[in-house]
């Protein structure tokens, strides 16, 4: 199967070394496409730049299209010998942010990335021009899978033995077969995805090791921000929600109508907070919406930039 990176950016993968959050030089994956304003699109959580698969073509006619895997997520490096602070996402970002872009860029951000996007609005809004929030998990009171859940209770060192032991590698079918079916599970219509699809969604899984132990590792940071966000103990989850209205960029916020993972209602709840922001309710949309209502996303999301140019 052809590479995919080589086949979607003029110049394929590229590489960034940046110092990541633990201070330790990290290698990040992206790739770019389009000239113009900078506009990068961020991932959630256990995906990669390949859930944009369908926005990157048609953002480029008009963006300079910046698609990167964050750190321990696709194909940029994993390192599994440190463990990961809460926060991290927002700092590496930031850090990407200003080694690619000399200028305020455009963020398109789904799912875990739309949370990370809004965190650094509010630490760093001299970075960001325009903002577009995909399905944030902002008002979440638990992680919203079983899988999820199941990842976030398992010790870290078991997950660490699993993942050396190759045991995706070697169950490749198995481990493919079960993630299209919860893939499937957030589509409006699941028919859509193919299996090329599959193949490329489970690939860091089964061909990278310590794709499953970061995100594991991100997870369990995930429930314990839940978790003591619930309990009222400090948290940046609450400190994210307690500052949007500190949020002045021109905000587009998309929201999948069926998304039975974050409800339409977190959407609208959102755009109250937000002072200069929209809201559109994605009609026959479940959760993956970069996938599942890619032409609606792309239109809309075309429209809002143009009209604050």
């Amino acid at each position: 199967m052809k590479d995919w990176w080589q086949a979607t950016f003029p110049q394929g993968r590229q590489s960034l070394v940046i110092t990541d959050a633990n201070g330790y030089p990290t290698q990040i994956a992206y790739g770019e496409k389009g000239i113009g304003r900078p506009l990068i699109l961020l991932h959630g959580m256990g995906s990669w730049s390949y859930n944009w698969r369908y926005s990157i073509a048609p953002l480029s006619k008009y963006f300079r299209v910046i698609c990167f895997d964050a750190k321990g997520f696709g194909f940029s490096e994993k390192p599994s010998s440190r463990r990961e602070h809460n926060g991290h996402q927002i700092i590496e970002f930031e850090r990407i942010i200003r080694a690619l872009c000399d200028e305020p860029v455009v963020i398109v951000a789904e799912s875990l990335g739309a949370l990370v996007a809004l965190a650094l609005a509010e630490k760093n809004p001299e970075l960001i021009k325009q903002l577009v929030i995909v399905n944030a998990p902002i008002f979440t009171e638990r992680l919203p899978h079983w899988a999820m859940w199941m990842l976030a209770q398992i010790p870290l060192e078991i997950v660490q033995t699993v993942d050396s032991l190759r045991l995706a590698y070697f169950f490749a079918p198995l481990v493919r077969e079960i993630m299209a079916i919860e893939r499937r599970a957030v589509l409006f219509d699941p028919s859509i995805l193919t299996q090329e699809d599959v193949y490329w969604i489970t690939y860091p899984f089964i061909e990278l090791p310590g794709t499953l132990v970061k995100v594991a590792e991100d997870l369990q940071i995930a429930a314990r921000e839940i978790e003591h966000c619930q309990t009222n103990k400090p948290n940046m989850l609450t400190q994210i929600q307690n500052n949007l209205s500190a949020i002045e960029c021109p905000t587009l916020i998309l929201w999948g109508e069926q998304d039975s993972w974050f409800p339409a209602s977190h959407g609208e709840k959102l755009h109250q907070r937000l002072p200069n922001s929209q809201l559109k309710i994605l009609p026959n949309c479940c959760h993956d919406a970069s996938t599942g209502a890619y032409k609606v996303l792309n239109a809309a999301i075309i429209k809002f930039l143009q009209d604050y140019k």
